[in-house]
């Protein structure tokens, strides 16, 4: 027999047979589900007056609703005791009608909301009424349900049911609240702002937090019991006499209900309850309480634990497919379970972690979502594994979740990162095809690939983009962006990009200077370049070794010997030193000039350095011996070319090869062809042109 069947036949024709009960406490119980049965007066189902009884005084005062208490409310004397039950008790009232609506709602889908309201009143009264015999405790403590002589055996089953569902809820609110009351305890805050000190942070944090104000509230509850335990000798007279005078007090009064005019408003605080929009924020309140306030995952024991264990100490190679669809069997686990198997796993076991993890997403009990994607995707994408990021976005895409703005910010780091522009530029462009707004993190890895790849035309682009959007770049991205103008030679880029930072307000530093001397010098602006390096030296800044050895590579370039002379003297005048850098273009300029003598003087005073020449200096060695005919110095330095063959890049080989024929060493010039072409260079048609020439016109070598 379902639900509709018993109720239909009793309840109804039960509202119209009320008649007065002997039990005192039912009007107050009726009048506190009254606020939440809306839309029904109380004169269509109370026709008679029901006496009122100081043992629960829960009727809701308005305007409209005063009761007279007569001679009964002089002889009231309020308590904080009473208080508290009449709390309790309008408490599992409300909930309870809430959840018994819910039901009726359900099977009574035909029925107006008069008649729910008729039904909800006849299962109250009942309840009250077993309540009045001996309380909450009583009606749902027992195992199993009463059966009543009102209600069949199922509908009184519900009643139970909902009945222990409610003091469920309550105890959790209960618990709940306590909770929160150690969390805010002194003592706690204490501790935490220690642990706080000593670096603990995060969820450590948050778990020790929990734990001490559980162990405060337990040690609360124990003190408790001993002063309960020590007084419970006096309290069993002192209780005598008050149920005494309870039982004298219980008296009835006459007392009556006035007419309502309107709908019943259950109010709490100004807060009109009774509108049916706040059964959805309750509704909503519950689930962020599930997310502030996760449940605790189940017991591990026995079988379980050991296939746990087991898990837990696979190694990277093995395959633990096999060990979750076990533990699966065994736990049936929910996502708070998964959780608590990931996280040991990355602290005690991070080589299988990851692993794991992927094979869990498809688990439908852990219930995965797009941000457990993201997860998986960062950990690869930190380790530059861009073939199993790949691998687990077309997973996502086939299991139905989308990537959102994080997944794909992500993937712009990662990309960046790697240095794959096309596909870092296609993640960038969906960011702004998803509406979403790049913040600094994603415009400076784009920028950095941009500037990495030798694009740095397009950072510029996103960096005038950032300027627009009144978003401030860093100084690191300016620097790069000017030193990969710098090392190109684009004096003119490097000439916004210095612009740019002054007008950010960047204070111009050695390196700022530097790089603006090495563009306009390798542009060939010598000028710009002086003018430059001068203006450091008046803002405090001394020369180092690599920004001279710059301004003597624009000398270098127009030839002016006697400038880049006169600039030296002056430096060193002021205590300057010249390293292995200026040397170096010094070398590579003389070779040129084919000074002997003064490159081999050179080369003394950088091996007093006690450091080993840079390839550039052999370069030039080879080119000033090769034109200068000196075959044995020319062929040590060839020698050590090959030796150092895997640093040579194509221009250092042509030039090489060109100064080889120039000096008639034709073997030699077609044996480093060879070497360049192994290394996937491509010569010049200036320089096979050369060597042909070369061996066809070549004569015996002069003899040194």
């Amino acid at each position: 027999m379902n639900l509709k069947h018993l109720i239909f036949r009793k309840s109804i024709n039960h509202i119209s047979k009320l008649s007065p009960k002997p039990a005192s406490t039912i009007s107050a119980a009726i009048s506190t589900s009254l606020h939440l049965i809306s839309g029904v007066q109380s004169s269509a189902y109370i026709k008679n007056p029901i006496p009122i009884s100081p043992f629960i005084r829960c009727i809701h005062l308005t305007r409209e609703t005063k009761l007279s208490y007569a001679s009964v409310e002089a002889n009231v004397v309020s308590s904080d005791s009473e208080d508290e039950d009449d709390g309790t008790t309008k408490e599992f009232l409300s909930r309870f009608v809430w959840i018994m609506r819910g039901k009726l709602s359900e099977v009574y889908t035909d029925c107006d909301k008069e008649t729910i309201n008729g039904m909800l009143l006849v299962i109250v009264e009942k309840v009250v009424e077993e309540m009045e015999k001996g309380g909450i405790q009583r009606m749902v403590g027992l195992k199993v349900a009463m059966p009543s002589q009102d209600f069949s055996e199922d509908l009184w089953k519900t009643v139970w049911e909902a009945s222990n569902m409610v003091l469920e809820d309550m105890e959790k609110a209960r618990k709940k609240e306590r909770m929160k009351q150690f969390l805010q305890a002194e003592e706690v805050k204490e501790m935490c702002r220690f642990a706080g000190e000593v670096g603990i942070r995060g969820d450590l944090l948050r778990e020790l937090r929990f734990k001490w104000a559980k162990e405060k509230m337990e040690e609360n509850d124990f003190y408790e019991s001993l002063q309960r335990f020590r007084s419970g000798k006096q309290e069993k007279g002192q209780n005598v006499l008050k149920e005494q005078a309870v039982a004298a007090e219980d008296t009835p009064a006459v007392a009556s209900l006035p007419k309502r005019k309107g709908k019943i408003k259950y109010k709490i605080y100004g807060l009109d309850l009774s509108d049916p929009k706040w059964a959805e924020v309750a509704d909503k309140i519950h689930e962020k309480e599930e997310m502030l306030w996760p449940l605790e995952p189940k017991p591990i024991s026995g079988k379980c634990k050991l296939v746990m264990d087991k898990i837990l100490s696979l190694k990277k190679e093995d395959d633990p497919s096999q060990l979750l669809a076990e533990w699966i069997q065994l736990l049936q686990p929910t996502r708070v379970d998964w959780i608590t198997l990931l996280d040991k796993l990355e602290q005690q076991n991070p080589s299988i972690h990851l692993k794991v993890m992927e094979l869990v997403l498809g688990e439908e009990s852990f219930q995965t979502n797009v941000r457990d994607y993201t997860k998986l995707i960062d950990a690869y994408a930190k380790e530059d594994r861009v073939e199993d990021v790949e691998r687990i976005l077309r997973k996502m895409v086939e299991n139905g979740v989308m990537p959102d703005s994080l997944t794909i910010t992500v993937l712009v780091h990662m990309y960046s990162k790697v240095g794959n522009v096309a596909r870092a530029n296609d993640a960038f462009e969906s960011l702004r095809n998803y509406g979403f707004q790049p913040d600094t993190k994603v415009y400076n890895s784009m920028m950095m690939a941009y500037i990495n790849a030798g694009e740095p035309r397009q950072g510029e682009q996103l960096l005038r983009e950032m300027e627009t959007r009144d978003i401030k770049p860093s100084e690191e991205i300016y620097m790069a962006l000017l030193r990969s103008y710098s090392r190109r030679g684009d004096a003119v880029g490097a000439g916004r990009i210095a612009n740019s930072m002054q007008f950010a307000g960047f204070q111009h530093n050695l390196e700022y200077f530097a790089l603006l001397v090495e563009a306009y010098g390798q542009a060939g602006d010598y000028d710009q370049a002086r003018s430059n390096f001068d203006n450091m030296i008046k803002l405090g800044h001394k020369p180092d070794d690599k920004c001279t050895a710059n301004m003597i590579a624009a000398y270098e370039k127009k030839n002016l010997l006697d400038k880049a002379l006169n600039l030296l003297m002056e430096l060193e005048k002021d205590g300057f030193e010249p390293g292995i850098e200026t040397y170096t273009v010094l070398v590579d300029w003389l070779g040129r000039l084919q000074l002997v003598d003064e490159t081999e003087k050179l080369l003394d005073k950088i091996a007093q350095l006690g450091e080993v020449p840079p390839l550039k200096v052999h370069v030039s060695l080879c080119d000033m011996y090769s034109r200068a005919k000196s075959e044995k110095k020319a062929l040590q330095a060839v020698g050590v070319l090959e030796a150092r063959k895997d640093e040579l890049g194509p221009c250092e080989f042509e030039r090489i090869i060109t100064a080889l024929c120039a000096g008639g060493f034709v073997q030699d010039a077609q044996r480093i062809l060879q070497l360049m072409e192994a290394k996937g260079f491509a010569a010049s048609e200036q320089v096979k042109f050369s060597l042909s020439a070369s061996q066809v016109f070549s004569q015996k070598r002069p003899k040194t």
